[in-house]
């Protein structure tokens, strides 16, 4: 197949790029170099160093033996948008290229509408350009769990059947976001959803539980080929950050309590996950939702986790709780279907601690560099639009 990335350049794209050439799929990538920018905002980098996007994409052709097609630029212009479709002509887009932070979407007016119309314009400027010139091809969209919220209900995938008065249809099943980032996402899924219906577009949209790690086995020792593993406030999610703290001494931290449960999955079984959403299309004119995760744990067992792995590893680990800068509930029902892909032949990763020892393993080399960063580790951003580091409770 022929497989556009929008997104390449990150944590995600530039592994799943990866991971489809190994399959022997064509593929073709798209970035501007926004997630560099916003983690450099936040004044961090990435705990282990990523080359540049020429040194990658010379790295890429060395060791898969084909090039990785590449271009620079914004998906919020239409006409590049539409250029690079018409142009490569892909069987397949893959949307990884929107700003995946709600911390980032809650520091100011400013930050909360480019999170808005970076994300719902991309989206849309990729389905128009689809619907004009490669109409039987089939939209990937990296959606999130967090669209669902944490209902007291059980979560299906994506649609539900309902009776009211009398009555019976199958319905979206109801969104309630709980930032200004996961709003943008649902709304992006619902765009999606009606493109589908107007246009006969084939999507999926992949609501996606925490994904943490730091290498894919078919990334070899090239340094070049790495992707990133970010560990700031605003894009360094739970369990990477817990390895960067366990790898310098700093305590783990949970927000609030630690009882808020969600879904995770490891980077490999992240990319197994997507590539068998790439390889089994819906049909045309569907639009077919997957909750994507392995399992669901509370935060407080993934802490746990990380000190009982750095312990081992001879890294004694302090868990300690902090202030909650969100607005979420910290008790709360949460169950979440996740057949499909397993009917699609996802076969998920038995032994998280072997995952996280290779994570720690990887990232004691870079201790130092971590170290540099350091303040980012607490947040200071609020979901109330105050910006004041969080205290140890």
């Amino acid at each position: 197949m022929k497989i556009l990335i929008a997104g390449a350049d990150g944590y995600l794209g530039w592994s799943l790029a990866q991971a489809l050439t190994i399959r022997g799929h064509e593929v073709a990538g798209v970035d501007n170099g926004f997630r560099r920018q916003w983690v450099e905002e936040m004044g961090s980098w990435s705990a282990i160093p990523v080359a540049g996007i020429k040194e990658r994409l010379q790295a890429f052709q060395e060791r898969y033996g084909r090039e990785l097609k590449y271009w620079q630029g914004d998906l919020r212009s239409y006409p590049f948008v539409e250029e690079i479709v018409r142009e490569f002509r892909p069987d397949a887009v893959v949307h990884l290229g929107e700003c995946p932070s709600a911390p980032y979407s809650a520091i100011d007016v400013e930050h909360a509408v480019f999170v808005q119309t970076n994300n719902l314009t991309s989206t849309f400027h990729l389905l128009f350009a689809m619907k004009e010139h490669v109409p039987d091809a089939h939209l990937v969209k990296l959606g999130t769990m967090g669209e669902y919220g944490t209902p007291n209900l059980d979560i299906p995938e994506g649609f539900f059947e309902v009776e009211f008065r009398g009555r019976k249809d199958r319905l979206p099943f109801p969104r309630q976001a709980g930032s200004w980032y996961h709003w943008s996402k649902v709304h992006g899924s619902n765009n999606v959803m009606f493109a589908c219906k107007l246009w006969e577009l084939a999507a999926t949209d992949i609501m996606q539980g925490v994904v943490f790690g730091t290498h894919l086995e078919a990334m070899g020792s090239d340094g070049r080929l790495a992707t990133r593993l970010d560990f700031d406030q605003a894009f360094g999610t739970i369990v990477n950050r817990f390895c960067c703290q366990a790898v310098i001494g700093h305590p783990l931290t949970l927000y609030g309590s630690g009882h808020q449960q969600r879904g995770f999955l490891p980077l490999e079984d992240s990319m197994q996950c997507l590539t068998l959403a790439v390889e089994n299309p819906p049909r045309k004119g569907e639009y077919r939702v997957l909750n994507q995760f392995q399992n669901v744990y509370r935060l407080d067992e993934w802490a746990n986790k990380v000190a009982s792995v750095a312990e081992g590893l001879g890294l004694p680990v302090e868990i300690r709780h902090v202030e909650n800068p969100r607005r979420e509930l910290e008790e709360h029902h949460y169950r979440p279907d996740h057949a499909e892909l397993l009917r699609l032949g996802y076969q998920p990763s038995q032994d998280v601690d072997r995952v996280l020892a290779g994570m720690i393993a990887r990232l004691k080399p870079w201790a130092e560099r971590i170290r540099a960063k350091e303040a980012v580790l607490l947040p200071d951003i609020r979901w109330d639009g105050q910006r004041s580091r969080v205290a140890y409770r």
